[in-house]
């Protein structure tokens, strides 16, 4: 078997037999990754507690024949310990997990998914506001070619009052062509500043009920991308 080495972060694992765990990686070089962690649910397991869910870790794997490769090696890079025992925190990293894990392909590599991860990660230690989601799920979209026309009305351009937002034209719009769902000034300029590269200040707002709108919308647009709900969300609506 090909042994090879990336750097990763684990999205999700599930349990195989009575001692193993599939771990699904999103990894730097290789896209979505699905290995076999051996002996990993043992008490004296090699791997400790290294392939925890959100752990980001340097990987030595072996190919597999089909499409499971195996954990030989596993070192932490981050381990994101100081999260774990904030549930408000583990569920904004939750449902950035899930929404990697919706849009990464397996064995296509995907650096830059990766680097966004990875600091939207940092990110969540750092800011302790709800507005750190969505603003991840945002740039997770933009990167996916799903962006949003938020400096002026996606029909005609004018740039005063922006009073909805059409999701099906992909942007704001002005009272004269106001379609889609009513959103306030406040939650327009905490578009304006995530989508315009000022996330840092977006994230130092004080909190207020625009920014739960703008989570629902980014929840909203991110579920309708994926066609499906995202079960993280819901179970940590708000802890």
């Amino acid at each position: 078997m090909t042994l090879y080495r990336d750097v990763g972060v684990v999205l999700r694992t599930y349990k195989l037999g009575e001692a193993d765990r599939i771990i699904v990686f999103c990894t730097q070089n290789s896209g979505k990754v699905r290995a076999v962690a051996k002996g990993v649910r043992k008490t004296k397991s090699k791997f400790g507690s290294r392939l925890e869910v959100g752990s980001h870790v340097l990987l030595q794997l072996y190919e597999g024949r089909g499409d499971l490769d195996i954990v030989n090696q596993a070192e932490l890079v981050e381990t994101g310990v100081e999260l774990r025992s904030d549930l408000t925190r583990m569920g904004r990293v939750a449902s950035m997990l899930e929404a990697v894990d919706g849009v990464i392909q397996e064995g296509q590599a995907n650096p830059a998914m990766y680097e966004m991860l990875v600091g939207g990660l940092r990110a969540v230690a750092k800011w302790d506001t709800a507005l750190v989601t969505p603003a991840f799920f945002f740039r997770l979209l933009e990167a996916e070619g799903v962006g949003l026309q938020v400096e002026g009305c996606a029909v005609c351009g004018e740039t005063d009052e922006l009073v909805s937002i059409d999701m099906d034209q992909g942007g704001l719009r002005c009272t004269q062509h106001r379609e889609g769902m009513a959103i306030s000034p406040q939650a327009v300029l905490i578009l304006q500043l995530i989508l315009g590269g000022r996330v840092a200040t977006a994230l130092a707002l004080p909190a207020g009920p625009a920014i739960f709108e703008v989570e629902h919308l980014a929840s909203k647009m991110l579920e309708r991308h994926l066609d499906r709900r995202l079960r993280s969300l819901h179970v940590f609506d708000h802890t």
